[in-house]
């Protein structure tokens, strides 16, 4: 058993570590390919041609495509980001000043999803068909639809201007440490956790139904096994993997995933961080924020498999 699950996990790394090399690659060439020079981004409009120029040798934009993909790549695996365009500063302290930030807000819409998307997703799934299922699952079709930008909108809309309960930003200077004034957590939070528990919620209400639609677990009912045995028994043991992959996934996209929540209330977060550095053409901050991001999100799946093969008896003894 042991064996396999070892043969399993370093199956799974070995993917996402070609994986990661491949969206290196995809992630270098595409913003080397967008519109714009960063020349001229880091000098501005008035720079005179010579001064174009000399910044060009001095980021190395003159070397082939290649040769600055390698040097990159070799920083990347040393764990040299490089240096923002516009500022100077080191990218790793740039990303470290707002990881903090993301990381306390991620940690705290987990804390809530987990329960609550059990409880909710659990409960709707064992009365499918009947009104708790039908308001439910209604409500999260609702969220799931609605862009982040209008959940953001509208908490700002009730809760900050018609009842004036908080504020409408929560900026706070990334230097200061953690926004620790649970007034500036309070919206993005809620943004975050009424778009994240919609999608879980969907996910463990389908897996809860499809457990009960189980011929043993039919079976175990009409026997007159009690509805909370089966539940413990049947039930759970198969919703708790499908969960646990939702709940991984979840966890590390939001982290960086929430990039239009983070801007829309000014959170000094990853996400607030990726959208200036692309709207700046600041490209170190952008790739490197972007390979980070992505390997986390590849890292995640391949936690989530393991999770589910650990949870999964049968895939446990798998070879």
């Amino acid at each position: 058993m042991r064996g396999g699950l070892l043969r399993f996990t370093a199956r799974r790394l070995g993917v996402c570590a070609v994986l990661l090399a491949l969206l290196s690659l995809v992630v270098f060439v595409g913003v080397d390919l967008l519109p714009g020079d960063p020349a001229t981004s880091r000098l501005g409009d008035r720079a005179t041609p010579e001064q174009l120029e000399a910044a060009r040798d001095r980021l190395g934009l003159d070397e082939p495509l290649w040769q600055r993909y390698t040097e990159w790549a070799g920083g990347l695996l040393r764990g040299d980001l490089g240096s923002s365009m516009l500022s100077g500063v080191p990218v790793r302290s740039l990303i470290a000043d707002r990881l903090g930030n993301s990381v306390l807000l991620a940690g705290l819409t987990l804390a809530a999803v987990v329960p609550l998307s059990l409880l909710l997703g659990v409960w709707a799934g064992v009365r499918r068909g009947r009104l708790p299922d039908r308001t439910v699952s209604t409500a999260a079709v609702i969220l799931v639809a609605l862009p982040e930008y209008v959940v953001a909108g509208v908490l700002v809309l009730v809760l900050s201007v018609w009842l004036g309960w908080f504020p409408a930003v929560s900026v706070a200077p990334a230097s200061d440490g953690l926004p620790l004034d649970w007034r500036l957590l309070t919206l993005p939070l809620l943004s975050l956790l009424s778009l994240s528990l919609a999608h879980a919620v969907r996910v463990i209400r389908a897996a809860t139904a499809a457990a009960l639609r189980a011929p043993h677990v039919e079976t175990a009912g009409l026997n007159g096994t009690p509805r909370r045995a089966v539940l413990r028994r049947a039930v759970l043991p198969a919703v708790l993997p499908v969960a646990a992959q939702i709940w991984c996934v979840l966890g590390i996209g939001l982290v960086g995933g929430a990039v239009l929540v983070e801007r829309v209330y000014g959170y000094p977060g990853i996400g607030e961080l990726l959208v200036g550095s692309v709207q700046s053409g600041d490209i170190p901050v952008a790739q490197a924020l972007a390979v980070l991001l992505g390997g986390a999100t590849l890292l995640a799946l391949a936690a989530a498999d393991i999770a589910v093969t650990l949870t999964t008896p049968w895939k446990r003894t798998a070879p």
